[in-house]
Formats: structure tokens, C-alpha cells, sequence
């Protein structure tokens, strides 16, 4: 199991370690300019500089822990993710129990899927005009961008998973005397829950993509906000940087509510297998 998994770690960094080589390889060779695109060498030089603390250790000053995440992309990060978190809770609270109701009665679903069917393909995006107009700047457009973009994920997986549950199940359950609600609470909502939980994982993936162009807007902190801050004085190292960073982290957030789903849905997996 231990030879099989680091087999698979290889082979899935061969291609990231062959693509920086020959990336730093044209850098060195000057078949690049590396005002347009540094080598790693120098985007690893700015991404290190980013993460680490602005000044030195000053024991006087606070704790070694508060001082070894002063850095300024660990504010930065700090700042992506609870606005990442802040419209997501928002935007999936509001999703799980309207996708609930759409999916359980038909009556709701007709007079509600068209007005959603009209708003869904509208990207998160457009609305940054009007989030501003309502909300101003700051942390609130930003939340409300988040909001919309996990919204529609969670619900559209929410409504197709109460719609999708095997009639057979219902008919057994009614058969032997069992309410609605005990249905809906027993038989629709767990076999629900895998589709629930793949709407949630899309939904986080879209409040990461949303955030960054929100702080490029609306906020003055963030991943971002500091890759827009970068362009405007031409670090193009420090843009790249960033976007590792981003990468990184929606990286460990996508493989953490996988982990979370694994879990959560083992006797989904077991009834599979």
C-alpha cells in the first residue's frame, strides 16, 4: 500500500516537475523575457519573500507563533478564505433548504424553476455592479459575490438529488405505515445526501474562483487584491506567486472536502460496493 501510494505521488508530479524544469530552462537560455514571465527560480524567490514576516523577531513584540504568521500572504490567505467561507455558509444555507422544497414538491419546483432557470447562467461576475451599488466596498459585495456563485451548484445537485431518489424506496416505506415527514427525514434526505455533498464541492470551488476577482474589485486585502496590486507595478513574479498560492490552497480545500464527503458517505460506498 505504502510503495503503491508513493507510486502514484510520482507519477502525478511527473509532469508539474518536467513543465518547471523546461520553464526554467527557456528562462536561462534568455528564449524568454523574464519581465513577462519570470523563471521559478524567481517566482520561488518572491513566493518566499511573500510568505515570510515583514520584520524581524522581536520576542518584546508578541508570541514567535504570532510573528511567524505576520507575513503578508498568510493576511492575505487569511482574508480569501474567510470571505471563501463567509458566502459559502451564506450561499449554501439558503441553496440546501430551497433545493429541498423544489425537489420534494412539485407545486413549489413549477413556480420556482423558471425564475432559477433565468438567474443560473448568469455568472457571478455582472453582479459586481450592482454589489457595489448596494453594498458599497469592502467585505460585503465580495460575500455576496461568493454567495451567488455557491448558490446555484448546491442547489441545481440538492434538486436533482430529492428528484432522483428510487421510487421503490418511497413505495416501501409508505407501505409500512411511515409518514411523510419520516420519509423525507429517513429515505429522500440520506439518499439525497450524495448528491448534496457533490453540489457543496463545487460550490466551494466556485467561491475560490469568485473571491479573487471580488478582492480584484471591491477589497483592499487578499489574494487578489494582491495580484491586482502586483500588475499595476509589473511583479510579474509576485502575480505568479500569487497564483500558486491560490492553486495551493483550492488545491487542499478541494482534497479536504473530498476527504470530508469519503467520510460522510462511507455507507453510500459500502451499499456501492
Amino acid at each position: 500500500m505504502h510503495t503503491s501510494r508513493l507510486k502514484s505521488v510520482a507519477e502525478g508530479l511527473a509532469v508539474p516537475v518536467a513543465a518547471l524544469v523546461l520553464w526554467q530552462l527557456a528562462c536561462s537560455l534568455g528564449l524568454v523575457n523574464p519581465m513577462v514571465l519570470p523563471s521559478p527560480a524567481a517566482v520561488a524567490v518572491r513566493w518566499w519573500a511573500y510568505l515570510a514576516p515583514m520584520e524581524a523577531y522581536d520576542p518584546a513584540a508578541g508570541s514567535y507563533l504570532a510573528w511567524l504568521f505576520s507575513g503578508e500572504m498568510i493576511h492575505d490567505a487569511i482574508g480569501s478564505l474567510t470571505r471563501v467561507a463567509l458566502g459559502f455558509f451564506v450561499g449554501a444555507g439558503l441553496a440546501l433548504p430551497l433545493g429541498l422544497f423544489m425537489g420534494s414538491s412539485d407545486t413549489i419546483y413549477r413556480h420556482i424553476n423558471p425564475l432559477m432557470q433565468v438567474l443560473r447562467p448568469i455568472p457571478p461576475i455582472a453582479y459586481i455592479p450592482l454589489s457595489i451599488l448596494w453594498f458599497g466596498l469592502g467585505n460585503a459585495p465580495a460575500v455576496f459575490l461568493i454567495a451567488i456563485g455557491a448558490f446555484f451548484p448546491v442547489l441545481m445537485n440538492t434538486i436533482a438529488g430529492v428528484r432522483h431518489v428510487d421510487g421503490i424506496y418511497i413505495r416501501a416505506a409508505r407501505s409500512l405505515g411511515a409518514s411523510r415527514l419520516t420519509i423525507f427525514r429517513r429515505v429522500i434526505l440520506p439518499a439525497a445526501t450524495p448528491y448534496i455533498l457533490s453540489g457543496a464541492r463545487i460550490g466551494i470551488g466556485t467561491a475560490f474562483i469568485v473571491v479573487i476577482v471580488a478582492e480584484m474589485i471591491a477589497v483592499n486585502n487578499g489574494l487578489g487584491f494582491r495580484i491586482l496590486e502586483a500588475r499595476e507595478y509589473f511583479w510579474s513574479d509576485k502575480i505568479i506567486a500569487g497564483m500558486f498560492t491560490i492553486g495551493l490552497l483550492g488545491l487542499a480545500i478541494d482534497m479536504a472536502v473530498s476527504r470530508l464527503n469519503n467520510h460522510l458517505l462511507r455507507w453510500h460506498r459500502g451499499l456501492e460496493s
